[in-house]
């Protein structure tokens, strides 16, 4: 049965529901979620009860680190470092207990998920073919799940071949075969790949099998809800654009 891998859902409640919905449709038995499920976004406590319930796996990024007093802001930008304070006073007791049991790394039905590299689990961005190669040679699995840059990739390599890197769209498709690889679902709650659709991917372990989906959610909603939460208004600006 497949599994719906997600990433980097920020506190968007709206972009979460949608994508959960659409696994759901398409059969997903499990949902393996690969960290930063807070910041930026107006419902952290939402979206931490959400995973909560529904995530077989879960993992902490760096944003949900930084939310719980785990790691300092001082690498985020003015307005990451302000939805992150924001976050860390709105957070319960209760979640920001769960958040401070997750790690940034763990396994699961032979795929190693790590929030950002297997080199560097925590803030690594692996955008280019150079970074992807040093990352596939840090893990003995075949398929490695990635997330943290908020834009849909593969890496895959051959023996000794170069890097192949692909930008996935919606409803691109990889057979795992017998190359290694870095697959990265991509955003649900703040993409960055210029599409303001939700994005996650599907993945079958056993047939060997990726898919990228995206999904239309209640983006405006999403935008008010920050807006109205006093959270710098950028933050709602660039969800209807995709940056």
């Amino acid at each position: 049965m497949p599994v719906a891998v997600i990433s980097d859902i920020h506190g968007n409640r709206h972009a979460l529901d949608a994508v959960l919905a659409d696994a759901d449709d398409r059969g997903c038995d499990e949902v393996w979620c690969l960290g930063d499920v807070v910041g930026y976004g107006a419902d952290p406590n939402g979206c931490v009860a959400t995973v909560r319930r529904f995530a077989t796996v879960c993992l902490a990024g760096n944003h949900d680190l930084v939310a719980i007093g785990t790691l300092p802001s001082d690498a985020f930008s003015p307005d990451a470092a302000a939805a992150v304070r924001w976050t860390a006073q709105e957070l319960s007791a209760e979640h920001r207990e769960w958040l401070g049991t997750l790690r940034p790394q763990a396994t699961a039905q032979g795929c190693l998920l790590v929030h950002a590299s297997p080199l560097h689990p925590v803030w690594e961005y692996v955008l280019t073919a150079e970074q992807a190669e040093a990352s596939l040679d840090a893990f003995d699995e075949q398929v490695a799940l990635i997330g943290h840059t908020h834009v849909p990739l593969s890496f895959s390599r051959a023996g000794t071949d170069p890097v192949a890197l692909e930008r996935r769209g919606d409803g691109a498709a990889a057979a795992i075969g017998a190359r290694r690889w870095l697959l990265n679902p991509g955003s649900v709650g703040q993409p960055r790949d210029e599409d303001p659709r939700a994005a996650w991917l599907e993945l079958d372990p056993y047939e060997g099998r990726a898919t990228w989906r995206r999904v239309r959610y209640d983006v405006d909603g999403a935008a008010r809800a920050i807006r109205e939460a006093g959270l710098p208004t950028a933050l709602a600006d660039r969800l209807s654009v995709g940056r």
